[in-house]
């Protein structure tokens, strides 16, 4: 009979989104992984009842699906290879890695930049600005997204990692652990919180290239075998932009010691509850 991945041990992968960045209290390993003892992997250990002996999170910030099988180099010393915590005894893993593969704060950063600049253009010239500054930037001549290769390449990564946990913890159920809503479906949701920072047009190229991001995360979930964690639709009303008593998400100018564009402690028990309902102990 095969032992229920509920008892663990239990392994937790990824990068900041599953580290909690700057969440406190503050957990193991080097101080640049940002590991926090809020973060939905402990959440998930401390439901299960899984004794200390049980549970090991290794997830580190700005984690790349390269640091699941070598060293990264953090402030504090490294952060040994991710990969290396799993054991042929290891009965659960999660893992939320892909963003950093994706570049996807490149991306935040550079819609951000072209929509100061777009603003100015109002002032200046009109008939130069633009509805959706960042996601023209990001199109091809031939009308498609220059994103689309990179997340082909994230799942690629993704599907080798799945099989490197396979083969190192072959008795372990796995989940993948999809992002949470980021940005609102309505653009005018976020006026208040970014202003003119982003124009309306982006904040949706931006929810829908995160929106493709968990959708190839999910379909190499299910071509390795793995559960795909939907994180994305319960979070939707919680992103950035929903106001500071029901946000999941940190707008780029965050509440007061919080990491920005990251999930808060709602934004990790929300995640928790995900990966727990998955697990089959909502």
């Amino acid at each position: 009979m095969t032992a229920s991945p509920t008892g663990g041990p239990y392994v937790a992968l990824g990068d900041s989104y599953t580290a909690g960045l700057k969440l406190d209290p503050p957990g193991g390993g080097p101080k640049g992984c940002g590991r926090s003892t809020a973060n939905y992997p402990s959440l998930v250990a401390a439901r299960l009842d899984l004794a200390p002996d049980r549970f090991t999170d290794v997830s580190c910030a700005s984690a790349t699906t390269a640091d699941l099988t070598s060293a990264q180099q953090v402030s504090g010393g490294p952060n040994p290879p991710q990969l290396d915590a799993l054991t042929p005894d290891t009965r659960l893993v999660t893992v939320g890695i892909g963003g950093n593969d994706a570049q996807f704060s490149n991306v935040l950063e550079q819609c951000i930049e072209d929509g100061l600049k777009n603003d100015m253009k109002k002032w200046v010239d009109p008939a130069k600005a633009s509805a959706a500054p960042c996601q023209a930037a990001y199109t091809a001549p031939d009308g498609s997204s220059k994103l689309d290769a990179l997340l082909g390449t994230v799942g690629q990564r993704l599907s080798a990692v799945l099989a490197e946990v396979g083969r190192r913890a072959p008795a372990a159920k796995v989940y993948v652990v999809g992002y949470p809503a980021l940005l609102p479906v309505d653009p005018a949701d976020c006026t208040h919180t970014l202003g003119q920072a982003m124009a309306p047009g982006d904040v949706t190229f931006l929810d829908t290239e995160e929106q493709h991001l968990n959708a190839e995360l999910r379909q190499q979930a299910q071509a390795a075998g793995a559960v795909y964690v939907d994180t994305y639709t319960p979070s939707v009303g919680h992103d950035m932009c929903a106001g500071k008593s029901n946000r999941w998400i940190e707008p780029p100018l965050p509440s007061a010691g919080r990491a920005p564009v990251h999930p808060n402690a709602a934004g990790q028990q929300g995640m928790a509850a995900a990966v727990l309902a998955s697990v089959g102990r909502g």
